[in-house]
């Protein structure tokens, strides 16, 4: 079931984030650090109810973050649609590495574009690691299109990748 993060799951999911992180470290993927992503993000998230959680039962097992805000870097991007249209994008997401590989990042996805639509949204945008090409082929195979590298404040050594998925195909 995927529904809003609840402000007392705080600690489930940043530990889940903290598990993400190290285990794509382990992989020479340096994506997501021990200070990134930080309580202050989680918190905001959660206070604006804009972290949705998938949960099995109790247990959090992989979040994604939905809402409006763009990297001042998205800027650098020539995107599908125009600077009119309303855009989702997506933020953190993540699947507990003991539970990947079971389509919970597909469901995530899934919901994340359910959602777009259901709030009339012309697209969907989000970044991805250079460095990540499981990522990369994730996205790229559910329709996004890779509109190129932008160097994020907060990681200068390797770019990430900006996608997009237009919902609605008038809108440039």
């Amino acid at each position: 079931m995927i529904s809003i993060g609840l402000p007392h799951e705080i600690d489930a999911i940043i530990a889940l984030t903290k598990r993400c992180g190290r285990h794509l470290r382990e992989q020479g993927i340096d994506q997501w650090d021990e200070h990134y992503p930080d309580r202050d993000s989680i918190e905001r998230d959660l206070k604006t109810e804009t972290l949705f959680a998938y949960r099995d039962g109790d247990l959090i097992l992989g979040i994604v973050v939905l809402n409006e805000t763009q990297d001042e870097e998205y800027n650098e991007i020539d995107w599908l649609s125009d600077d009119h249209s309303r855009n989702l994008v997506v933020h953190r997401l993540a699947v507990d590495p003991s539970h990947q590989g079971k389509g919970i990042a597909r469901r995530l996805m899934d919901f994340a574009e359910n959602y777009a639509r259901e709030h009339a949204y012309d697209s969907i945008r989000l970044d991805t690691f250079s460095q990540n090409p499981r990522n990369q082929r994730f996205y790229t195979n559910r329709g996004y299109t890779d509109l190129g590298p932008v160097f994020l404040k907060y990681k200068k050594e390797h770019p990430y990748y900006c996608y997009e998925l237009l919902l609605n195909t008038s809108t440039k």
